[in-house]
């Protein structure tokens, strides 16, 4: 048998010699599966508590907000601290990486427990704040309140299989997400169907799924992974705390626009269908509750395509990091075009039948015939240029993977806040009704993608110092 010097050595030449698409591809593989895995989940919960009625399905776009929001904090300690593990590990400087990955991991179950008695405190509240309506509200109570609680838990998760994957142990990471993802799936079923607990039910289920999930990532870490994991090891220097912030910004950056724009569109959906009922004969309770439902529709059609691109980008990511911090320059540039093509060539294939057959997709989720009249428009919309985003998803990872933070924050507040709220407010003044509320991310997309592509022209001709001389080396 191995010993452990020996897979560690052999993890190390894996991420420095490896063919770079073999690589990629061996490590967004698993990242892919569980994202779709993920999404498949959070496509059978929609179209579980869809099954309830309009409401609680707006509900789950209610909610849908709130975890982006918990996301970011989960995100930025796991990027954060796995960027400088990778870097950590590829100077063989262990000691270090574990110290980085035992402060993010401590921190964020500390972080949990204060949102979840925050959000506790302030529930309802919330609620409205994320675009709820009186008719909403009960459900999404439900439904958050067990988002808060299994928070702690989720949060520490994502840091352990962030760094699993940072550590180029991607399988490692897939296996207790997918575990839980299953798990929730056939929760959903036991709970929402079998047990008639309507929407609390789905809720319990993903709280049991992600608590599962921890405990499956964190075994596997203490038993696989090369950093270490102890409480001892947690910094007492804030400069540490600072580097892992600082580091994970912009994923902070990225999931907390996300919830911001998925709770401005929730907000500008029920207005535009409380203004729209009279003249369609509706009540406006029914029509803001349908077209919240319909966005939740399309929002998590739209995250199910772009997954793809987003897994093969969290394959890219460990290798990009890796190498940029031994000079190998070349490798990162081969591995962000590689990921890119791939990524643009596999959301369009996947995106093909939102766009040929829309009403198919949103009859999964609802069986209400307004719903899903109005939740087919905003499918294909989202569906047509879903090609476009693993330009700005993949330009932001590789900023943040090579450490530049301001460069990656910035590419992270443009597709869901910078560019995307003003297009929504601008949509809604003009009278384009929800037509306008759903061609609002399209659009976003693009001109995101537009802004974000001179960054990534700019990495792949620039020539950095290191590599210039290394060049001097070879003709010397």
């Amino acid at each position: 048998m191995e010993d452990v010097e020996e897979i560690e050595d052999r993890q190390y030449h894996k991420m420095k010699n490896a063919n770079i698409p073999g690589l990629v591809i061996s490590l967004g593989i698993p990242t892919i599966i569980t994202a779709l895995i993920t999404n498949i989940y959070n496509m059978v919960d929609t179209y579980y508590v869809g099954t309830l009625g309009t409401s609680q399905q707006g509900a789950i776009g209610i909610v849908f907000t709130l975890q982006f929001l918990i996301q970011a904090i989960a995100f930025t300690l796991g990027h954060g601290s796995g960027i400088y593990v990778s870097k950590h590990l590829a100077l063989k400087e262990n000691d270090i990486a574990s110290r980085y990955v035992s402060t993010a991991f401590f921190t964020a179950l500390f972080s949990g427990i204060f949102i979840l008695i925050f959000g506790l405190i302030f529930l309802t509240p919330l609620m409205y704040a994320l675009g709820s309506t009186d008719t909403i509200l009960p459900y999404a109570r439900d439904y958050s309140m067990c988002v808060l609680f299994s928070g702690p838990l989720f949060i520490a998760s994502m840091v352990l299989n962030n760094n699993l994957r940072y550590e180029g142990r991607a399988s490692l990471a897939m296996v207790g997400l997918v575990a839980g993802a299953l798990l929730n799936i056939f929760g959903d079923h036991l709970f929402v169907k079998i047990l008639d607990m309507g929407v609390l039910g789905a809720g319990l289920s993903t709280a049991i799924s992600q608590s599962v999930s921890f405990f499956i990532l964190l075994f596997m870490f203490i038993t696989k992974a090369t950093s270490k994991l102890s409480i001892r090891r947690m910094s007492k220097n804030i400069k540490d705390y600072l580097l892992i912030i600082r580091a994970g910004f912009p994923s902070f950056i990225r999931n907390a626009f996300m919830s911001l724009s998925s709770g401005v569109l929730n907000q500008y959906a029920r207005l535009i269908g409380e203004k729209e009922a009279l003249e369609l004969g509706l009540s406006e309770a029914y029509s803001a509750d349908s077209n919240i439902a319909a966005m939740s529709i399309a929002s998590r059609y739209g995250s199910f395509i772009s997954c793809i691109g987003m897994g093969l980008g969290q394959g890219f990511q460990p290798v990009a990091s890796f190498n940029y911090a031994i000079n190998r320059y070349d490798r990162v540039k081969k591995a962000m075009l590689f990921t890119l093509v791939c990524a643009m060539c596999m959301v369009f294939v996947v995106s093909l039948l939102g766009i040929i057959s829309p009403r198919v997709v949103a009859e999964w989720f609802n069986d209400d015939n307004y719903v899903i009249s109005i939740a087919s428009k905003a499918v294909r919309y989202v569906s047509v240029f879903a090609f476009v985003v693993p330009i700005t998803v993949i330009g932001n990872m590789l900023y943040q993977s090579i450490r530049k933070a301001e460069i990656a924050s910035f590419l992270a507040m443009l597709r869901s806040g910078v560019v995307l709220v003003p297009i929504i407010l601008i949509f809604y003044y003009a009278g384009f009704g929800f037509r306008g509320i759903a061609l609002a991310t399209p659009i976003s997309d693009v001109i995101s993608a537009i802004i974000t592509l001179p960054f990534l022209l700019y990495f792949l001709l620039k020539k950095p110092k290191n590599e210039i001389i290394n060049e001097e080396k070879k003709k010397i």
